[in-house]
């Protein structure tokens, strides 16, 4: 793969990125645009429980090690009661209202999640059903990443017309995915639920003016829960030896989550034809801050252009960038008319990034 040519106009580190520059990730991803689709609003919901590192030193968690090696400081913990779709629609309720909508103009919901309330039927009909709904409904598992695939999922069903009010929600319950005994896992996640909802423009300035979406399935075991599927069932000694767990190679991990997030964001500037100055704030997965700070080096973008939460919420998977979405969006980090890159990346691997239009 070709590094990404410097615009002759800059020299600097945030020159444009030149055309000609080959694709980095050609071949292992699909690149896209889909303009004249608004994010009409958003809105987010976390759990009330707070849970900070000394809370987890009873479980053996060291409070520095986790600090130095993520940036988190406390997640959310769902409340025994609450399921993935109660946190979902908490968040889509407040969306739609801000959106002055209701859930009669709701055509389409797509709810990104790998901590469904059933196997079966899907967290995205518990909601509808909830919300009251008449409209189509379907769940997508693509971890950390799910949040991207179902964003572009749901603005091809608004651009073709097949859709004009299309709720879309990042939802997870990770506390009960982690094994309290993995203490080098256990600190890393947190439950949370986030939501936008989109709709039709004519501004062709607004919508996804360039993603991609991509999977490494060769690297899936690396992060994986192993039991509870057709594959390998759930036993009594599955159970025993916590097959029902996330488990997660966090160096082979980290090491590809940098990579990707790099190279899929120059090429999502590449095919928009921008430069990362042309960014006004930059949403990465919160899911350990040195790779955040890996990217800010690897951008040369100024340190206030990058959102993070992650040390409030720690990794909250599919829910992760919609939460820091609406944050950003609610405290006036962001404003229409910005240009905001989304990244997303995770088990799969899986990533899907883009640059939008506000």
């Amino acid at each position: 793969m070709s590094s990404v040519a410097s615009d002759a106009r800059n020299s600097d580190s945030n020159s444009r990125v030149s055309a000609a520059g080959n694709a980095r990730l050609s071949g292992r991803s699909r690149m896209g645009r889909l303009t004249g689709v608004q994010i009409a609003a958003t809105g987010s919901y976390v759990p009330e429980r707070i849970v900070d590192n000394a809370d987890l030193a009873q479980l053996g968690c060291d409070s520095d090690w986790i600090v130095q090696r993520t940036g988190i400081l406390q997640r959310r913990r769902a409340a025994d009661d609450e399921a993935t779709s109660d946190l979902a629609l908490r968040a889509a309720r407040q969306c739609l209202q801000r959106a002055g909508a209701t859930a009669a103009d709701v055509d389409l919901i797509v709810v990104a999640t790998i901590t469904p309330d059933n196997p079966t039927p899907s967290t995205a009909c518990h909601l509808q059903r909830q919300l009251g709904a008449i409209a189509p409904a379907m769940d997508v598992n693509a971890a950390c990443a799910g949040f991207m695939y179902a964003l572009v999922t749901a603005s091809q069903f608004i651009r073709t017309g097949a859709a004009q009010c299309a709720l879309v929600v990042g939802a997870e319950v990770m506390s009960r995915t982690i094994n309290p005994a993995d203490v080098k896992t256990y600190p890393l996640f947190g439950d949370g639920a986030g939501a936008v909802l989109l709709r039709p423009t004519s501004d062709n300035t607004k919508g996804l003016l360039s993603f991609t979406l991509g999977a490494e399935g060769c690297g899936g075991q690396s992060l994986c829960i192993p039991g509870g599927g057709s594959r390998q069932p759930l036993t009594h000694a599955g159970l025993e030896t916590g097959q029902q767990y996330l488990q997660m190679e966090g160096r082979t991990v980290f090491k590809w989550a940098v990579r990707v997030l790099a190279d899929s964001a120059r090429d999502c500037l590449i095919h928009a034809g921008l430069s990362f100055g042309d960014l006004d704030c930059l949403i990465l997965h919160q899911a350990n801050s040195r790779i955040i700070d890996s990217a800010v080096a690897d951008f040369a973008v100024e340190r206030d252009k990058v959102f993070v939460n992650l040390d409030r919420y720690g990794n909250t998977s599919a829910a992760s960038i919609p939460i820091a979405l609406d944050e950003a969006m609610t405290s006036g980090r962001i404003v229409p008319g910005n240009r905001v890159l989304l990244s997303g990346f995770g088990a799969g691997l899986a990533w899907g990034t883009a640059i939008v239009g506000l």
